[in-house]
């Protein structure tokens, strides 16, 4: 049973909408009701496959358990693991239909019993198991933070995924040190971009990154040296340091797990935190998921030993949700928002989308024209559908229209969308681009 009543939650529903500037609705809440249920909006996957199985629908609201902080939600994150989980393209995939996402930012609208440290009111960010591209969550406590007061809501909801990660990859798993160097791979991307700025952080760390081309010009000072994601990137390196690198930090998997070890130098580390090379199409690919289980090269631990080498493996979800390590996240988080707070690090936000824009959303990251985080802002109001001949062109578009000519990546039509705007014309929204 929430704690403070019905009262409290009505005074806050109040203060949210007073917030973005909206008049409370009568009664006092702005939120529908069925009867006597609360609903609310959310992004529902109806079935694995292509982007037709995304829809926005209404739900009932959670209440928060035992526990749990019920959560207003104001912008959440979208990573790639969210377009794995749309394919089904991960182990043991729930069952749909489901909400998706894993990261959210808002305002604390109820307390469950037992719940300590927190009031409502308070701004937070935090991780759901699931369920967090909706207007309202419910989450257990250990995985909810509070946020700085000049943190906006868009940067919360891109904080937790990606700093963390980059985090424990560079600091708990790899000791990264003074005058280490270190590859990271799809340098323009949400974690690379956190990667880069943590380097950043300790003196004389040589930062080696692959990303598009189209990204260089906007990444170039974040990171030392960079290469065309489609370049000999081994040899570049090896070019500039004979010896190889510190640390290898691979989203890609494939071929380019043998190729990161064959970088390392001795004492060297290689992370796995990612499988993209996986995701070739709209839909699941088995042949893409057989060539890239056959291009990883067969470790073998005896020339690991030999050559002094680690191979290891990072899944923040797994650890956060399976393994039971919400403290160790929770002072990993601490130590974030202190250099968030020295303004040492900052959330990279590409692009502002409705929930009702999932689907361009996700084309857009499916496509590699990000440079840093796509957030679902819920609050934001569904950009029209515009036809390429209509578009007037401006300085906010050109970075996108930039982006969509000169990716290096697109998809392949793995399933016909089931319903089509429009007469036909190519139509496409436009995002908000920070």
């Amino acid at each position: 049973m929430a704690k403070e009543g019905a009262e409290k939650a009505e005074e806050t529903e109040q203060m949210i909408e007073k917030e973005t500037g909206k008049e409370p609705a009568e009664g006092g809440g702005g939120s529908h009701r069925l009867g006597d249920t609360q609903e609310m909006r959310a992004v529902v996957l109806a079935g694995f496959g292509g982007l037709n199985k995304l829809r926005v629908s209404r739900k009932a609201m959670p209440e928060p358990q035992d526990g749990e902080l019920k959560i207003r939600v104001k912008a959440c994150g979208l990573n790639f693991i969210d377009l794995m989980v749309r394919q089904g393209n991960i182990d043991n995939p729930p069952k749909t239909p489901l909400v998706p996402g894993f990261e959210c930012s808002g305002i604390v609208e109820a307390l469950g019993d037992s719940v300590k440290g927190y009031e409502i009111g308070d701004r937070v960010m935090a991780f759901v198991n699931y369920n967090a591209w909706a207007e309202v969550v419910c989450t257990p406590v250990e995985f909810v933070y509070k946020i700085p007061d000049d943190m906006s809501f868009s940067e919360a909801a891109a904080f937790p995924m990606n700093f963390v990660t980059a985090y424990m990859m560079l600091f708990e798993i790899a000791n990264l040190r003074e005058g280490m160097s270190v590859l990271v791979h799809s340098a323009g991307g949400g974690v690379g971009q956190a990667v880069a700025q943590l380097c950043s952080t300790i003196p004389n760390v040589t930062v080696f990154g692959t990303a598009s081309t189209f990204k260089h010009e906007a990444i170039k000072d974040s990171v030392t040296h960079l290469f065309d994601r489609n370049a000999d990137y081994v040899q570049e390196v090896k070019r500039i340091s004979a010896e190889g690198v510190d640390i290898v930090l691979d989203c890609l998997c494939g071929d380019n797990t043998g190729k990161g070890l064959s970088l390392l130098k001795p004492l060297g580390t290689y992370i796995l935190y990612g499988s993209s090379n996986m995701v070739t199409g709209e839909t699941k690919s088995f042949f893409s998921f057989a060539k890239s289980w056959w291009q990883v090269e067969k470790v073998n631990p005896i020339k690991l030993y030999e050559e002094n080498k680690v191979i290891a493996g990072f899944s923040l979800l797994n650890l956060l949700f399976k393994q039971g390590r919400a403290g160790l996240i929770r002072g990993v988080v601490d130590k974030l928002l202190g250099l968030y707070t020295q303004k040492k690090i900052k959330p990279t936000v590409d692009s502002l989308w409705a929930l009702e824009e999932v689907k361009e959303a996700m084309q857009r990251i499916h496509d590699r024209g990000n440079i840093g985080k796509l957030i679902l802002d819920v609050e934001k109001t569904p950009t029209p559908l515009v036809s390429q001949k209509q578009r007037e062109p401006s300085v906010q578009h050109k970075r996108c229209d930039q982006m969509a000519n000169d990716s290096t990546e697109t998809s392949e039509a793995g399933e016909e969308e089931e319903d089509h705007e429009g007469d036909g014309e190519n139509k496409e929204r436009m995002p908000f681009i920070q």
